[in-house]
């Protein structure tokens, strides 16, 4: 018998799970389904598309238990309280009703958390004893290590920078909140400024990308104009990087980390991004000639950092 485990990473348009043997580099089975209409049930679907697809890989593979990783808040006993990039989902018992469901342990986390650990376990931060992984996609999240192990907090919320108050006149968030870093550098974040230049007259490439809607440019337009050489392009990215790198700074003066691993959908556009990311850093740091360099370094495992994550602590915490 194979002992193995499921990961599954719950985010805004999907839901991703992976099956890994804990001890090794890369997962048996990775899925990725449309996010569900019910979470509960869909998780528990997923499971048993895994549990199918790893006794087809090994015949031998026995799951047994289950991580998830959700984008909010989730307290110490698996109960998801509140997350602004997922709605209708308030207050639900996540470990216990997949658990019922699936007749397994169930371990739930923070989706950040779980991405962060796995960077830390077998990605970019491998090997760093403090690490912050960030993730850049529909919101902003944040993975901790402190002295090797996961960070979470008193109530199991820590790595929610996303809703740290950056500009307090600024942007309207989803959270209900003005001026949160998630409206300055988040992939929504990204597609606003592109906007905005495309309002400005100063991205006609965006437009041309966007079909002529400039309603319609996302942040993938600006990255992929801006890999293009498109100049408007890569000057919105400079604003975000910017932007990125006011946020970096607040949180590693804080926690003084090692490493910094930029996570997320945005991770994948790779030195595009990290690169002036890397540089506005150097300009806002605290005491940026008085201190070790922070390397700010490219996730390096993927959108399956979440599952993956999850999987690995509910490994350890079953």
């Amino acid at each position: 018998m194979s002992r193995v485990v499921c990961g599954l990473d719950l985010g805004g348009t999907k839901l991703l799970g992976v099956v890994v043997d804990p001890s090794s580099d890369a997962p048996m089975v990775v899925l990725k389904r449309p996010r569900p209409d019910h979470v509960v049930a869909g998780m528990a679907s997923m499971v048993e598309e895994l549990k199918a697809s790893a006794r087809e890989v090994d015949p031998a593979a026995e799951v047994t238990a289950v991580g998830v990783g959700m984008p909010g808040l989730v307290d110490r006993a698996g109960v998801f309280r509140y997350g602004p990039n997922l709605k209708g989902v308030v207050d639900v018992g996540i470990a216990e009703a997949v658990a019922d469901a699936v007749g397994l342990p169930v371990v739930v986390d923070n989706d950040a958390t779980c991405a962060g650990w796995a960077e830390h376990e077998r990605g970019a931060a491998r090997g760093a004893n403090h690490s912050l992984t960030v993730t850049l996609g529909t919101g902003i999240g944040a993975g901790l290590t402190v002295k090797g192990q996961v960070l979470r907090g008193a109530h199991g919320f820590a790595g929610e920078p996303g809703h740290m108050m950056i500009e307090p006149s600024g942007h309207l968030c989803r959270c209900g909140r003005l001026g949160c870093w998630e409206q300055y550098a988040s992939g929504f974040a990204l597609g606003r400024m592109g906007r905005e230049a495309a309002e400005q007259g100063r991205a006609g490439a965006l437009v041309a990308l966007a079909g002529g809607d400039l309603a319609a440019i996302e942040g993938e337009h600006v990255t992929a104009a801006a890999a293009d050489g498109d100049a408007d392009s890569l000057a919105v990215i400079g604003q975000f990087s910017w932007w990125v790198a006011q946020g970096l700074a607040n949180l590693v003066n804080v926690l003084d980390s090692e490493v910094v691993v930029i996570g997320g959908g945005l991770a994948e556009v790779g030195e595009l991004i990290i690169d002036p990311i890397r540089r506005a850093f150097d300009g806002v740091i605290m005491g940026a000639d008085h201190r070790d360099e922070v390397p700010i370094v490219a996730a390096q495992l993927g959108e399956r950092a979440g599952a993956w994550g999850a999987a690995l602590l509910a490994s350890a915490r079953t």
